[in-house]
């Protein structure tokens, strides 16, 4: 998503990388910091997933996205998967083809998550030409894994003396993570065991290979942890979950699992994406840059888990690592792990998020840095890392319910998230700016491919994430217009949600019951949504709210409606002054969406346009721009720079203004019209 020049910068970068803002309300979304920290459900109330197929969507802003990623994304992914030879490395593992490994060395978890994209397709889109396109790389796979269920083609073709022996770059781990994703989703979609018998071969070994007893070993790069709860959910099989414990229990040993693998290690030189290097010359580029002290808080290794604190290191391996630990909790209700959660989400949201919910501003380390350091035009916020602000959001959810949580997981969805792929669904950022100079854009592919891939099965998971259950009724999070379809105390209900958001503030549920029955509705009151107001049936109502959750007890009767009214106004945010890049700079939100200027919309250049704190702002709906979207129009004033030609220095003065009219677009839109200069925050003084 660079200019051509400057990607083959970035893939080198970004190889070599893998070797907080409290809003007026709850805090980050959610509840008064005074009111403390945020309490677990009993285990018997915790919000459960509805099925992806109970969720049908119906929704102006959406539902164009998901039919572009399922026909032009996922078939885009596939082919670029196929051109870099990651679909070839497992024939050549099984011995069907003889050539070198190709891709990246983590490539089988890209090759994994098109397969979960896919299935999530299938269960929502039968498909016989894809289903049997899924079959048929599923057999390369299972081809592919050896007789003892080890499965990893890098390793295989490359480093088999070296199998589970230099965890913390070699991502044996994380593929088989990815795997364990694709395997459950591909099962719950087609009924078919074929991946899943995979994935237990390659658990169970696993499981035999590690844990108490046998050999030590955490991933460099989590996301085994979540994996395997989803396997244990999936199978019931309780080695699973204690595996996945153990992996949790295991980090932030002294001296660290890498160091010793580290010291065990050969000097032996390694092709990486045509670039030879020594195999430890990762350990010493991220763990070693200080020579005296082995640091591993790169890979969250600085401390065991229920001691963390403070958010660390690689962002998605961070992310990762939380959901993994929030899984447990919610199985366990560990109060140690509970703890720890609580305040790395303080720390993420309230010192080092990015005002549209990205995370990690450091392109050396492709993630946190330190407290208020969020620069703008250099901001990292990598895709895969938003879509795990999500994954973690999404699981502190559930296990309190608490509207903190989804409205963090709503900000970086509609905005981090919903950035990293084109309108057109063929072009992705890696990395993903909050200003640029004119020289930026998503490009189709990169030699690091993780994000398009997360595109590719995060999209049709959507529906995940907009209701969910709880013994005594149905909870609404997100406001994408469509039906839900449920079970509530064994009775059959369906929920509709109709509007035009994030445009209007407008919703309306309709309740379908076959008989008049007795539940809740929650519905979530956005922390930015300042007098929100309720109708029932069409009636004033004030319901009592919990945790940001507006509670609708009664008993209903099909046709029974909900309306929602969430005011849109233009709100004006600032940065704590501690985020020395954005003083005296302005953010414009309304709803969920954060807004910027583009250079094609404006008369002057954008770098010298000011919003001052009194200018008027209207919104309006444009029906013909990018697919219809609500744009944010008023006056600024264009401070010209013809004073300053030739002129690097000069005394102050009285800055000389004009008046120029500005037009702001949701940043989630950003770059679908060629180059340009773009800014999120907006200087508000010449």
């Amino acid at each position: 998503m660079l200019t051509s020049n400057a990607k083959s910068v970035l893939t080198v970068t970004a190889l070599l990388a893998l070797m907080a803002l409290p809003f007026a309300g709850r805090t980050a979304g959610g509840q008064d910091p005074a009111e403390g920290k945020t309490a677990l459900l009993p285990a018997g109330s915790r919000l459960t997933e509805l099925p992806l197929t109970a969720v049908q969507i119906q929704d102006a802003f959406w539902s164009p996205r998901l039919e572009v990623n399922r026909t032009r994304t996922l078939d885009h992914v596939y082919k670029e998967l196929e051109a870099t030879e990651c679909i070839r490395n497992f024939d050549v593992a099984s011995g069907k083809v003889q050539a070198k490994f190709g891709g990246p060395w983590w490539a089988d978890s890209d090759v994994y998550k098109w397969i979960e994209g896919a299935s999530y397709i299938l269960a929502l889109h039968p498909d016989a030409r894809l289903e049997s396109k899924v079959d048929e790389l599923i057999a390369k796979i299972a081809a592919a894994q050896q007789k003892d269920g080890y499965l990893d083609t890098y390793i295989q073709l490359n480093l088999p003396d070296l199998k589970w022996k230099s965890l913390a770059f070699n991502h044996e781990m994380f593929c088989a993570g990815s795997l364990f994703e694709a395997a459950v989703a591909h099962n719950q979609a087609t009924g078919k065991r074929s991946l899943l018998d995979v994935a237990l071969r390659l658990a169970d070994h696993l499981d035999s290979t590690f844990g108490p007893g046998k050999q030590a070993g955490i991933p460099g790069h989590e996301e085994v942890e979540l994996a395997l709860v989803r396997l244990y959910r999936l199978t019931h099989e309780k080695r699973y979950l204690q595996l996945a414990q153990y992996f949790l229990d295991s980090r932030g040993q002294k001296p660290s699992i890498f160091e010793r693998q580290y010291e065990q290690l050969p000097e032996r030189k390694v092709d990486l994406l045509g670039h030879p290097m020594d195999i430890k010359d990762f350990y010493r580029r991220f763990f070693l840059i200080n020579p005296a002290k082995f640091d591993t808080s790169y890979s969250q290794d600085q401390l065991p888990v229920r001691q963390q604190r403070v958010a660390v290191g690689h962002a998605v391996r961070a992310m990762y690592l939380y959901s993994g630990m929030a899984d447990l909790v919610y199985e366990t209700g560990d109060p140690g792990l509970w703890e720890a959660l609580q305040s790395l989400h303080d720390s993420v949201t309230n010192h080092r998020m990015y005002v549209t919910g990205g995370i990690g501003p450091s392109e050396r380390n492709e993630g946190f840095t330190a407290d208020y350091d969020l620069p703008n035009e250099d901001a990292y916020q990598e895709t895969c890392a938003s879509a795990g602000m999500i994954l973690w959001n999404y699981r502190m959810l559930k296990l309190t319910g608490d509207a903190r949580y989804a409205d963090t997981m709503e900000l970086s969805l509609y905005n981090a998230l919903a950035a990293g792929v084109s309108l057109t669904g063929d072009t992705f950022c890696y990395v993903t700016p909050l200003a640029s100079r004119g020289d930026f854009k998503r490009d189709p592919w990169f030699g690091v491919p993780c994000c398009p891939t997360t595109i590719a099965r995060f999209v049709p998971a959507l529906g995940r994430y907009i209701y969910s259950e709880s013994p005594d009724g149905l909870w609404v999070n997100l406001f994408i217009a469509g039906q839900v379809n449920a079970n509530v105390a064994g009775k059959k209900v369906t929920l509709r949600q109709s509007g035009n958001y994030p445009w209007d503030g407008k919703i309306k549920f309709t309740v379908g019951v076959e008989a008049p029955q007795d539940f809740a509705v929650r519905v979530r009151v956005p922390g930015w949504a300042a007098g929100a107001g309720f109708q029932v049936n069409g009636e004033k109502f004030s319901p009592h709210v919990v945790n940001g959750y507006a509670e609708i007890r009664r008993s209903w009767s099909n046709g029974d409606t909900i309306d929602l009214t969430l005011p849109m106004d233009i709100q004006r945010i600032e940065a704590n002054p501690q985020v020395l890049y954005d003083h005296g700079k302005t953010a414009l939100r309304r709803g969920p969406l954060f807004f910027c200027l583009e250079q094609a919309d404006q008369e002057a250049p954008v770098e010298q346009i000011i919003l001052p704190l009194g200018a008027q702002l209207e919104s309006q709906y444009a029906p013909g721009l990018l697919g219809g979207i609500t744009v944010i129009k008023g006056q600024g004033l264009l401070r010209p720079l013809d004073d300053w030609k030739d002129v690097l220095y000069q005394p102050v003065r009285p800055a000389a203004t004009k008046p120029v009219p500005i037009t702001a677009v949701p940043y989630c839109i950003w770059g679908n019209r060629g180059l340009g200069k773009m800014a999120v925050w907006l200087n508000t003084t010449p």
